[in-house]
């Protein structure tokens, strides 16, 4: 490139990055964010997700819990870390006897579509639908077996 083309280069790309200069990226609110997702959400996700063993459904819903819910959640499921609250977040209990969500479609949607109020959008590529899978199962058996058992028996 010669001298007099790198400095018309130059100054193309000056007026460029000028013209931009008042433009603030904004990026789309987080409804907005949440309506994409759950137009996007299907239960069909799941309807390929096989596991080996329930064993390594378990494992694999630890590891996606410690990784990506347990900051909010806590370690047992019950909501109202330290992290939370530092971030004026309302997080539920995942083990309340009532917890509306505690069913595995349920889960697969609110994991996959998140919630406006600061839940995470994960199925924007934030983890796949196995994993989804995994940490529903890992919440539902692992974190909740107790909680069912008593509801249950509390019924007969």
């Amino acid at each position: 490139m010669t001298r007099a083309s790198a400095l018309l280069f130059g100054l193309a790309l000056a007026s460029s990055l000028a013209a931009c200069g008042g433009h603030e990226f904004e990026p789309p609110d987080r409804g907005e964010r949440v309506r994409e997702a759950a137009a996007g959400y299907s239960p069909a996700l799941f309807d390929t997700v096989a596991w080996g063993s329930e064993e390594e459904r378990s494992a694999q819903g630890n590891q996606v819990y410690v990784d990506k819910c347990r900051r909010c959640h806590g370690p047992l499921g019950e909501g109202g870390t330290d992290y939370a609250r530092e971030r004026k977040l309302e997080v539920p209990s995942l083990v309340e006897p009532e917890w509306a969500l505690a069913a595995e479609d349920s889960l697969h949607r609110v994991v996959y579509v998140g919630h406006e109020d600061g839940m995470p959008i994960y199925g924007d590529g934030g983890i796949s639908p196995r994993e989804i899978d995994a940490v529903a199962d890992y919440i539902l058996n692992v974190l909740r077996p107790d909680v069912l058992r008593s509801a249950g028996s509390a019924g007969h």
